[in-house]
């Protein structure tokens, strides 16, 4: 019996795989369980408007994500961290506090798991640094270091 599964069943395959199970473990596990329904042509339908639905969602992710990435990347952010001689700060910059700079001087909600700093800053100067707003969108951005 084909079987089209409405959520990830370990050992079978993910939400939406049309899968061929034995009769008894359809009848038996999946559809009293609710994990999948059986692959008419009816339901074959439903699962093909579902899948152009999503992917037509995932694309407008992704077109909102670049055109926020082409923001981020002409601006820059100004931080300013104590600091001693020789331009060394106290600790090091982080992602949250990147994140902060970006919400109060730029105005966008930048989540701080998605900076990627390549190296620790702990110097004053312009760095640049990696921001991931989507698995194929990553922009970069100039971090300014002001030590006070």
């Amino acid at each position: 019996m084909q079987i089209i599964l409405l959520s990830d069943v370990k050992s079978l395959g993910k939400e939406g795989d049309v899968v061929k199970v034995s009769d008894g473990y359809a009848r038996n596990f999946i559809l009293p369980k609710k994990l999948g329904v059986e692959a008419t042509p009816k339901n074959m339908e439903e699962l093909k408007e579902r899948q152009a639905l999503e992917a037509q969602r995932q694309k407008e992710i992704y077109e909102e994500a670049k055109a926020f990435g082409e923001k981020l990347s002409a601006a820059s952010v100004k931080l300013s961290i104590k600091g001693g001689q020789g331009g060394r700060t106290f600790g090091a910059v982080t992602a949250k506090e990147i994140s902060a700079g970006i919400e109060e001087q730029l105005g966008y909600d930048v989540d701080k798991k998605k900076i990627v700093l390549a190296e620790n800053i702990k110097n004053a100067g312009v760095y640049n640094v990696t921001i991931k707003l989507h698995p194929k969108v990553s922009v970069e951005m100039k971090v300014e270091v002001d030590v006070i």
